[in-house]
């Protein structure tokens, strides 16, 4: 398999050559089993940044350089991308800053982790074994520390330390199906936007943990408050879009339809019979679980829906069941404690009571036993 260390420059004069230099002679004769190259991304540096690689290029076949405008990080690196696979023929690419502040020596722990089958890794300072500079000033620090940890909370995805980082390794294929939405994503919201569409897509992360060095060399390119507002209100306009347009959105749209179902049917109970409460809930329960299970099979987990007459009748015996156990132990349980107590006067409150604490129970269900993610193969 080929690999493709891309490194996007500019102004990197007094660190390219030192860099090319270590990768050559030191990093890439301990990777085993794959062909390894080394592309550089400059824009158009003025420096001389990419004088310097043309040069390198008469001594090392396996380098290359990549040209294009000023255009921001993830321009850079998708233009790149798009030419170690096509130019290069590469399986697999990683993202790496030329100023020495991502730990080449690890290059070879990032493979193994592709080895072992994980599609996307990522170079982590945040957990066991990783660390920034400790000559950082403070605002630094707060700027990476808290907004690392602002933007894990947000998004809740256990395992990932690292959104911000630079430091990665991408298989061919997830660059490839991420690419179309790459182009929406400037400066280094490009990390956390592209690391956001693969979780989102259900490939296999990784990280390795890595100890950061700040440059001796050069400029730092530490991103200006607009970068890091728009990386703020990516990440919280990604998260509401998730939260009222993703699944959990849909299955508060098809819950409603059931519940309209459900509180008609039931009241008709209310009004016409004597029957308890909770068997006219359990009754009119059965054709709104009816409709719950048809309209979130084809719409809100589309996905992962039944695709044959045999997975339908499966999964749609399993939802009968699992949401009768929620309707009967806890919507029809609650609606039957409460007309014991304090009789039949209230009894809309006491089915819209029960119907809220029936809610959690059903989209956990729905999410993790109905209509489970499969990962990527």
């Amino acid at each position: 398999m080929k690999v493709v260390i891309i490194i996007p420059t500019y102004n990197e004069k007094g660190n390219v050559e030192p860099m090319i230099e270590m990768l050559e002679k030191d990093i890439f004769p301990l990777v085993k089993n794959y062909e390894i190259s080394l592309l550089i991304a400059d824009d158009g540096s003025p420096d001389g940044t990419g004088q310097i690689v043309k040069d390198y290029m008469k001594k090392y076949r396996n380098l290359e350089i990549s040209e294009g405008k000023k255009e921001g990080l993830g321009a850079a690196y998708t233009r790149a991308m798009t030419y170690a696979i096509e130019k290069m023929g590469a399986d697999i690419m990683f993202e790496m800053d030329c100023d020495f502040f991502h730990d080449p020596t690890k290059i070879p722990e990032f493979l193994q982790k592709i080895d072992e089958g994980y599609d996307f890794v990522i170079g982590t300072r945040y957990s066991k074994g990783g660390s920034i500079p400790r000559d950082w000033g403070l605002h630094r620090k707060i700027l990476s520390v808290w907004g690392n940890f602002f933007i894990r909370i947000l998004f809740g995805r256990k395992g990932i330390y690292d959104w911000t980082g630079g430091y990665r390794a991408v298989k061919k294929e997830v660059f490839l199906k991420e690419k179309d939405k790459l182009g929406q994503f400037t400066g280094y919201t490009f990390q956390v936007g592209f690391l956001w569409n693969v979780v989102r897509d259900n490939y296999k992360i990784a990280e390795v943990p890595f100890n950061a060095k700040d440059r001796t060399k050069g400029k730092s390119k530490i991103p200006g408050i607009q970068t890091i507002i728009r990386t703020l209100y990516f990440v919280i306009k990604v998260r509401i879009q998730e939260i009222l347009l993703g699944s959990f959105g849909k299955f508060l749209i098809v819950g409603g339809t059931g519940f309209v179902i459900q509180l008609v049917i039931y009241n008709f109970f209310i009004k016409y019979t004597s029957l308890p409460l909770a068997l006219g809930s359990w009754i009119a329960a059965q054709p709104a679980i009816f409709s719950n299970f048809n309209l979130n099979n084809i719409w809100t987990f589309k996905e992962d829906r039944s695709k044959t007459f045999s997975s339908y009748i499966k999964k749609i015996l399993i939802f009968f069941m699992t949401s009768n156990i929620g309707v009967l132990f806890i919507q029809s349980g609650i609606i039957f404690i409460l007309e014991y107590l304090f009789g039949r006067k209230y009894a809309n409150f006491y089915f819209i009571f029960a119907t809220a604490v029936l809610l959690v129970w059903n989209f956990t269900m729905y999410r993790f036993v109905i209509w489970r993610k499969k990962p990527h193969k």
